[in-house]
């Protein structure tokens, strides 16, 4: 059984810094990608990041790229997400997610976390 625990989220001022980690486990297969996505209430689910689990290529959303550093650890199939410059934006249910093939952002998600709650204070 596949399963994704995430942890690190939390309430930080604007413009500090959050980890975001994801632990997976049960996979047979290496041919995946993990990621994050995040949302609001009200409004869909968003794509933040993504990592390839063959050759570590990170991808990026617009809107977090350059503040944003995804991030795993294959031997522990782990995967961060260091968040920084944080923006009250930024505010959002994060989850941790898992798709085979390499597409960012994935049009279907195979696996999801439970999500953390990330909150910017202004």
């Amino acid at each position: 059984e596949v399963q994704l625990v995430e942890s690190g989220g939390g309430l930080v001022q604007a413009g500090g810094s959050l980890r975001l980690s994801c632990a997976a486990s049960g996979f047979t297969s290496d041919d995946y990608a993990k990621g994050w996505f995040r949302q609001v209430p009200g409004k869909e689910r968003e794509w933040v990041s993504g990592i390839s689990s063959s050759d570590g290529s990170t991808y990026y959303a617009n809107s977090v790229k350059g503040r944003f550093t995804i991030s795993s650890d294959n031997a522990k199939y782990t995967v961060y997400l260091q968040m920084n410059r944080l923006k009250p934006e930024d505010t959002a249910v994060y989850y941790c997610a898992v798709w085979y093939g390499n597409y960012y952002p994935p049009n279907y998600v195979d696996y999801w976390g439970q999500g953390t709650q990330v909150t910017v204070s202004s």
